[in-house]
């Protein structure tokens, strides 16, 4: 990839940052993203800058992070060359931004996002490169209006970049993001692709900016749907019991945490991603027929969610 091509994506990295930041800070009312710009050291084993923005304590975040970062290292982890082992070792750039964002209302769902590019250097002297991303919904309390809706968003970005697309997306998302160690979902997913070259690299960018572009879209009706619905100690307790959840995939199964850690990263922009509270609870059970055990029953399984939208139709036309 040409230095042109790998300033564009640099810069719209930086753009969408800011159009997330200001949106959510518009849609919190009450608090506003700090600022916190990093550069590595000399003499560490990576090398580069970014810009971590973080939201505590707001009216509707609890906690939100939206990390920028562009790094480069000498060889690149073994969490990043699993599905290329001819890489192994091979001097790399990356760039990407990720976000979290963590609801007060447990009736609004925690999201995650996230668009990266890498690049790495063969034995032959030349550069190969790739891009990955998507988004994941995990909700505490499953709405199929809200499923329905993030899908749609997920698959109308996707739908210019072949029919094939968002399918499988969807199918890699719900392998991604499980829990294998628990057998179960961590949310009702969304659309996630890595390693991704299958086109020429203004072709795989464009494809790449179409899912981040639609993050909006995808999020913030949801939020406004659900930011008022009332709540007590019990749906804290829940959500904090499934945060439990949301950090054992980060820091035992995700791909990106490990990518960070081994390549000598910024630890604490790295672990943004974590929610504020958590509670573990030995042996916990949902109480049967509850609405907290409709969302293991109802949601945290893969299904179709866009077959939602013809059986509405039909309700509509036949009532």
């Amino acid at each position: 990839m040409n230095s042109s091509h790998t300033t564009a994506v640099r810069d719209w990295l930086l753009d969408l940052q800011q159009r997330i930041c200001t949106a959510l800070e518009a849609a919190d009312g009450q608090a506003r993203f700090a600022r916190d710009a990093w550069t590595k050291p000399p003499g560490e084993r990576l090398q580069g800058e970014g810009i971590t923005r973080i939201l505590e304590n707001g009216a509707l975040l609890e906690r939100g992070g939206v990390g920028f970062s562009h790094v480069r290292g000498p060889q690149l982890p073994p969490s990043a060359t699993q599905h290329r082992p001819e890489l192994a070792g091979a001097p790399f750039e990356a760039m990407g931004v990720s976000l979290v964002f963590h609801p007060r209302n447990p009736h609004v769902p925690t999201v995650h996002m996230n668009v990266r590019m890498l690049a790495a250097q063969t034995a032959g002297g030349g550069t190969v490169s790739w891009f990955g991303g998507g988004m994941d919904l995990t909700p505490y309390y499953g709405v199929e209006e809200d499923a329905v809706h993030f899908h749609r968003v997920c698959a109308d970005a996707l739908a210019p970049f072949g029919a094939d697309k968002y399918p499988r997306f969807k199918k890699w998302c719900d392998e991604y993001f499980f829990l294998k160690h628990r057998n179960e979902p961590r949310g009702i997913g969304g659309v996630f692709f890595d390693d991704f070259s299958e086109f020429d690299g203004e072709r795989s960018f464009a494809m790449t900016r179409a899912v981040g572009d639609a993050f909006l879209a995808a999020y913030l009706p949801i939020v406004q749907r659900r930011r008022d619905t009332p709540y007590g100690e019990r749906e804290r307790e829940f959500q904090a019991i499934r945060r439990g959840r949301y950090v054992e995939f980060n820091l035992v199964w995700d791909r990106g945490t490990l990518f960070g850690l081994q390549s000598g990263g910024r630890t604490e922009s790295i672990l943004m991603s974590l929610p504020p509270v958590v509670n573990w609870r030995y042996g916990w059970q949902p109480e049967p027929g509850s609405a907290e055990a409709r969302l293991y029953s109802d949601f945290l399984r893969p299904r179709d969610w866009l077959d939602k939208e013809g059986a509405a139709a039909a309700v509509a036309i036949n009532p």
